[in-house]
């Protein structure tokens, strides 16, 4: 327990040497280089920071630097938020509404507002689609009737049921859940469709690999159109993250796809998971990233939330094996550079981002020692795509965050 809060504030420390300010905070996406094409969101700017400030205020004060930060990320955000024409959870509003709900809650009142003023996004799924957005008004115990009824529309008939690719026309089907059917599907079921929501669990079941107890779905169908592995295990393309949608089922009150429970279905993808092989990096391009997207934090997260929801000392076991392998590899003990096999110099620089970097997986490494101190009633930090994996009355969300940011006065400009 004490390695992984050390090492996440380690990490996290590592992270604030990177902040930048001009016109409000923003952050070089990797050391060395430059901001993100959007420097606010929340998958690799400086909204992406604001969990990690959530996280860290379950178990002690913010500094007064983090406190600056927060006010600053909170009046960046907010002042953007007029000219936002983005409405998606990981590159737009959505993510804003997230960041500020976590920081100051309350001030996200006129980004979602913008959102509902906004039309649907041309994509369909969690990241830069309808689905995100649906997520996050879900989140907030809101709705967008015609967004969810346009979104269940879009679904294409496929075997066992509907498929939804990442929007109109693409050539390749993601049916996993940052892109594709399975995030869609938990989208849907949480705004009340649960009829497309059932059909895109059934589209899931039938092609999945169902042997040795486990669900898994290929990352991209067709296969043709992928030029690595065919299955990953991650939040993104694999069983880690298509979890959430057999819990977002349970959530809406969906009992069963086919002859299975859906809690048969969420356990079978962590089964798949835990059995993998992760976080070991059996040959290359099978496991290189240790990130939340697409690597360990994101897997170590999402078997904190079974392990707290369901009860299960195995995926709490399963979380500090992701915890251990991230304290292994920490590079100077506070980040981690991941590896592109297919590149002359496969060894990444150091990412700083939520989703890609030390600021995600220093949150998890956080969590990872509160839960381990506190055991499996510690309060979760939740977010629009998970807060329906985990139980209401740990949701932070609805308890209330201590120490909340105020809208900051003028910004730190320099």
């Amino acid at each position: 327990m004490n390695d992984y809060r050390a090492l996440g504030e380690a990490a996290w420390a590592w992270v604030l040497e990177q902040v930048r300010w001009c016109d409000g905070p923003w952050l070089p996406t990797t050391v060395p280089g430059d901001m993100a094409d959007d420097r606010d969101s929340l998958y690799a700017g400086i909204a992406g920071l604001a969990p990690v400030l959530a996280e860290i205020r379950q178990y002690r004060a913010l500094t007064a630097a983090e406190q600056e930060l927060a006010a600053g990320i909170v009046a960046r955000l907010s002042r953007e938020v007029p000219s936002r024409t983005d409405v998606s959870l990981y590159d737009g509003l959505a993510g804003d509404v997230t960041a500020l709900r976590l920081l100051a809650p309350g001030s996200e009142a006129v980004a979602v507002a913008r959102i509902l003023s906004l039309p649907s996004p041309e994509y369909h799924d969690v990241i830069s689609g309808t689905a995100g957005v649906l997520l996050t008004l879900s989140w907030l115990g809101l709705g967008r009737p015609s967004a969810a009824a346009a979104l269940a529309e879009a679904g294409e008939e496929a075997e066992g049921g509907l498929d939804w690719r990442m929007k109109p026309g693409y050539p390749s089907s993601s049916p996993n859940f940052s892109h594709g059917t399975a995030g869609v599907a938990a989208a849907l079921a949480l705004a009340g469709r649960t009829d497309a929501a059932r059909r895109g669990a059934g589209h899931l079941l039938a092609i999945a690999d169902l042997s040795d107890g486990g669900f898994v779905v290929e990352h991209t169908i067709p296969r043709s159109k992928r030029e690595v592995e065919p299955v990953t295990f991650t939040w993104c393309h694999g069983p880690a993250g298509t979890s959430h949608v057999f819990a977002a089922l349970a959530r809406a009150g969906v009992p069963s796809i086919g002859d299975h429970t859906v809690t048969e279905l969420r356990r079978r993808c962590l089964r798949s998971t835990l059995t993998s092989g992760i976080p070991q990096r059996l040959r290359p391009g099978f496991w290189d990233n240790d990130g939340r997207c697409c690597g360990t934090a994101g897997v170590g997260d999402i078997l904190l939330d079974a392990a707290q929801s369901l009860g299960d000392a195995e995926y709490l076991d399963g979380a500090r094996t992701m915890g251990d392998a991230l304290v292994s590899r920490a590079v100077d003990g506070r980040y981690w550079r991941f590896v592109e096999y297919r590149i002359e110099e496969p060894l990444l620089p150091p990412g700083t981002t939520w989703m890609q970097g030390a600021a995600g997986i220093a949150a998890f490494l956080l969590r990872l020692a509160r839960v381990s101190q506190d055991g499996l009633s510690a309060p979760i930090v939740d977010r629009p795509d998970q807060y329906f994996a985990v139980p209401d009355e740990l949701r932070v969300s609805l308890r209330g965050l201590p120490g909340s940011a105020t809208p900051a006065g003028p910004a730190r400009t320099g």
